[in-house]
């Protein structure tokens, strides 16, 4: 009779592990390629500023209400603009990582994580 996993290991059969293991990379790398397609679109100074951005973290877009742009108050016009940015920067990665939790989460591996 054949012995189930390899000495050490407490029983683990490594080939279900294995297969596991490249289904998750698998689905792992689809939805990464479908988060990267995603838009996201944030705003900051009550919508004075909106930002687009994907799940690749790439702005593909910028809005500024015509009534914040004071040539006579550039730094509030620039504290907007950053305060947009990383508001979208944080919600993609959020997104990112919320769908590889989902992923992740099933992931029912003894001893890996």
């Amino acid at each position: 009779m054949a012995k189930k996993g390899f000495p050490g290991m407490g029983g683990v059969n490594m080939n279900n592990m294995m297969k596991q293991v490249q289904k998750m990379q698998k689905q792992m790398e689809e939805t990464q390629s479908e988060l990267e397609q995603k838009v996201l679109e944030t705003s900051a100074g009550g919508g004075a500023i909106s930002i687009k951005v994907t799940g690749k973290k790439e702005i593909v877009g910028i809005k500024i209400k015509p009534e914040v742009v004071d040539p006579d108050d550039v730094e509030m016009l620039e504290d907007l603009i950053m305060a947009a940015v990383n508001e979208a920067i944080r919600a993609a990665e959020d997104m990112v990582a919320s769908e590889m939790g989902k992923i992740t989460g099933k992931m029912n591996m003894p001893g890996l994580f």
